[in-house]
């Protein structure tokens, strides 16, 4: 029976994945197979993206959790119109390319967050979508949605695994993020075999008890379901969304699919050839059927428009709220107000007693964040100890999204808060110290 472009397509991102795992002869076929479905419903009819500008900054996020998957990012970047051409694809794993092993953030066009460590993807979309809500909130306006987009990942049993996932998910809970979906790839399988071996706990619970809107299981390979769940998640507002997808480690590999040795390693010739030729697919490498590419390249005109549509309601904002707009431009260039070390100078004298550094600190982020508005910060329930409270600022809470000082409870995922969209302390005191040394 002849394949609908929804089969050739999910085909085409499960063996060239295989096929750039195989060249390199090390990497991880397995969940780029089994997920290959989840991916495609969510890349081709729901994320608003540009592949032309990756930095359109309104544009949804994606995250690949399991970053030892990252053949399967590869291929849909290049297969979406991304700057990442087949001879990337083909130097997979191998010095100085754009396709690392774990998906590397400024190295490749599209990628949004290094995801190296487990858990790590999880919390750090936890982050974008605290910052999505934060800037919305000070942004937006009745009649202009400047800043209106979704955080979607594609997470593992490995990151369930992880504490990190534990206390993030706890405070997305808490906040009521619900512009974030999460499409749980749930196979059963790690590199020592079974989960069941280490992870038998029940996910829906679990996730239920962190006040997440939790659908599934459903049949990761059903891309209707898929698409139906997505929906779902998207017309909840109150509650971040995990989708649990039953999905097959190698789908299709004859004798490797759902076992471990499906998880860390190439297939081998024999069995990749034997499951192209089981689906009747072409057994030449990195094969891409012409008419594949086309309908996935279509992303490209369609990321020009859906940005041009939003360009068109950023003039209109400017036009109105001139002083805003500055302020928001300013803040996405990552760039400090002209005032922002105003009485940083007064702060302390020559003459002055020793004081501890966490005093020190507290006075110098307290003026800073007089003059600096996207300066926000918060910590582990230490704030009094610590000194980080930014005073005369109201607190970020599911209630009210404006607040600067941030509570992350006795356990905080690091990765949290430390993002590249106006949100990143870091880097704004960083850079308030480096100007500090040049005068």
């Amino acid at each position: 029976m002849a394949k609908n472009i929804d089969q050739k397509s999910i085909e085409t991102i499960r063996f060239l994945s295989a096929d750039i795992v195989q060249k390199a002869n090390s990497g991880h076929p397995g969940t780029p197979m089994g997920a290959a479905s989840l991916a495609y419903t969510l890349w081709t009819r729901f994320l608003k993206h540009n592949p032309s500008n990756p930095n359109w900054v309104n544009r949804d996020r994606f995250i690949l959790s399991p970053g030892h998957a990252s053949a399967l990012l590869y291929s849909l970047l290049y297969l979406t119109g991304y700057d990442l051409p087949m001879e990337e694809l083909k130097q997979f794993r191998q010095w100085e390319s754009k396709t690392p092993g774990h998906p590397e953030y400024g190295m490749t066009p599209g990628v949004e967050v290094t995801t190296g460590p487990l858990g790590q993807g999880f919390a750090n979309g936890v982050g974008m979508a605290i910052a999505e809500r934060w800037l919305a909130d000070h942004y937006n306006q009745k009649h202009h949605q400047v800043i209106d987009h979704y955080t979607y990942a594609i997470i593992s049993d490995g990151d369930l695994q992880e504490g990190v996932a534990s206390e993030a998910a706890s405070l997305a809970g808490n906040l009521k993020l619900g512009k974030l979906i999460y499409l749980y790839d749930s196979n059963g399988i790690q590199i020592e075999g079974s989960t069941n071996i280490a992870f038998t706990e029940d996910v829906t619970k679990r996730f239920e008890s962190y006040h997440w809107h939790v659908i599934g299981p459903i049949d990761g390979d059903d891309i209707e379901a898929v698409d139906a769940a997505i929906r779902s998640g998207q017309k909840e507002s109150e509650r971040p969304t995990l989708i649990i997808c039953k999905t097959h480690i190698g789908h299709g590999a004859p004798t490797k699919q759902d076992t471990a040795s499906a998880h860390g390693e190439p297939l081998g010739e024999a069995e990749l050839q034997s499951a192209k030729q089981a689906l009747g697919w072409s057994v030449d490498s990195f094969y891409v059927p012409e008419d594949v590419l086309n309908h996935m390249r279509q992303a490209v005109d369609r990321g020009k428009m859906i940005e041009k549509d939003w360009h068109r309601q950023w003039h209109k904002w400017k036009e109105s709220s001139l002083l805003l707009a500055n302020k928001f431009e300013k803040a996405m260039n990552g760039e400090l107000p002209d005032d922002w070390d105003q009485g940083l100078d007064e702060l302390f004298n020559p003459t002055d007693k020793p004081v501890a550094t966490r005093e020190a600190s507290g006075k110098v982020i307290n003026s800073l964040a007089q003059h600096t508005h996207n300066l926000i910060g918060g910590s582990a329930d230490l704030s009094p100890s610590t000194k980080t409270i930014i005073k005369d600022a109201e607190d970020f809470k599911a209630e009210d999204y404006s607040g600067h000082n941030f509570h992350f409870g006795a356990s905080a995922p690091a990765d949290v808060l430390y993002q590249k969209f106006g949100i990143d302390v870091e880097n704004t005191v960083l850079q308030a110290k480096n100007l500090l040394k040049k005068q």
